[in-house]
């Protein structure tokens, strides 16, 4: 089948919180919003509850993935994946973690086997899946640990915050801030930019990347007054980089790199440590920011949001990210597309 014509796999996340809201309303106002047809990974029955609490009429639909983009203008097509518990909004059972994780397992079969075009992540709560024996930091290492299974070797998941305003990655990410120091190495930055420059290429269409890096250190060490990671660390990575052909440059101040004329000057960054990224994305484009891993074989979207348990079952909760997630995600598929076909063309 034609992978334009292809749902995109959107999975349930935790069900007690905003993720299956905002896919029914995303759903409902679907003509409106102009997002591309996906295919819920779910409990229906809940679905079904949840539509009702919240005053939606949406059409509930099983269906293959291959089918599901035929039946998305007439009803939500939905792929099943029982609850072992009712979802009550706002509180999250460890009895559905099981749940949880074959959702997200099964939209990456899905996509990795071509029969869904990308795969789009509902916010999952780490804890409750904790509880349950999940051995993984988060999602992204979860997907990096599948996608690894199928390829049989080890992978290197990159985190991209992409907004309107901004694209950064950090190079560490759910580690404790007094680890990062001992965690930052050269070959850890030089691998994050080669995967992020060849997937801004291979899947946004930037051929020739510009990567700003960040330093670790105020004024990225101030000439080794302020600490000597940014010269012994990250210095000879951005010289490797650019010995790859990559226009990689810095390391720059984190506290001037990302004002709106600095900005111009590149077309993503990336940072040293979680918060050091994520605070500027958020603070550039907190509503409608979408996680991006890099590195995978397959291209995978999330919102840029958790589970927002207080606002589940209330209409309250914002769809921007969701709604962002799902574009971006079909935009990337259509990206990969056309560059594949420009490549066979070219005899690539």
């Amino acid at each position: 089948m034609n992978g334009r014509r292809l749902a995109l796999a959107l999975t349930m996340g935790d069900p007690a919180g905003i993720g299956p809201d905002l896919a029914l309303a995303i759903w409902q106002n679907r003509a409106v919003l102009g997002v591309p047809p996906f295919l819920m990974i779910a409990d229906p029955e809940m679905l079904a509850e949840r539509a009702d609490l919240l005053g939606l009429k949406v059409a509930l639909i099983e269906s293959s993935p291959e089918q599901a983009a035929a039946h998305f203008a007439t009803a939500l097509p939905v792929m099943p994946v029982a609850l072992a518990k009712t979802a009550i909004p706002g509180t999250p059972d460890e009895a559905n973690a099981e749940a949880i994780i074959e959702s997200i397992r099964l939209g990456v079969e899905l996509t990795t086997a071509s029969r869904t075009r990308a795969l789009v992540t509902n916010p999952i709560a780490k804890s409750v899946l904790y509880a349950s024996g999940f051995g993984f930091p988060g999602h992204t290492e979860y997907l990096a640990h599948l996608a690894a299974e199928t390829a049989g070797h080890p992978l290197t998941p990159v985190m991209l915050l992409a907004g309107p305003h901004l694209r950064v990655a950090p190079v560490t990410i759910h580690i404790p801030l007094n680890q990062v120091p001992r965690a930052l190495t050269t070959s850890a930055i030089i691998e994050t930019g080669r995967i992020m420059a060849r997937d801004l290429a291979s899947r946004f269409g930037l051929t020739a990347p510009r990567i700003a890096v960040s330093g670790l250190n105020p004024h990225a060490g101030e000439d080794g007054a302020l600490g000597t990671e940014d010269a012994a660390v990250i210095t000879p990575a951005i010289t490797e980089l650019q010995t790859l052909g990559i226009n990689a440059f810095g390391p720059l101040p984190a506290d001037t790199m990302f004002h709106a004329e600095a900005r111009e000057t590149y077309d993503a960054a990336i940072c040293m440590y979680h918060d050091q990224a994520l605070i500027p994305a958020k603070t550039l484009g907190f509503h409608d920011s979408v996680n991006v891993t890099l590195g995978l074989p397959f291209i995978r979207t999330s919102p840029d949001h958790g589970t927002a348990f207080s606002l589940s079952g209330k209409s309250e909760a914002r769809a921007d990210s969701l709604i962002a997630a799902l574009k971006l995600a079909a935009k990337m598929a259509n990206t990969e597309v056309e560059i594949s076909t420009l490549q066979a063309l070219r005899g690539a």
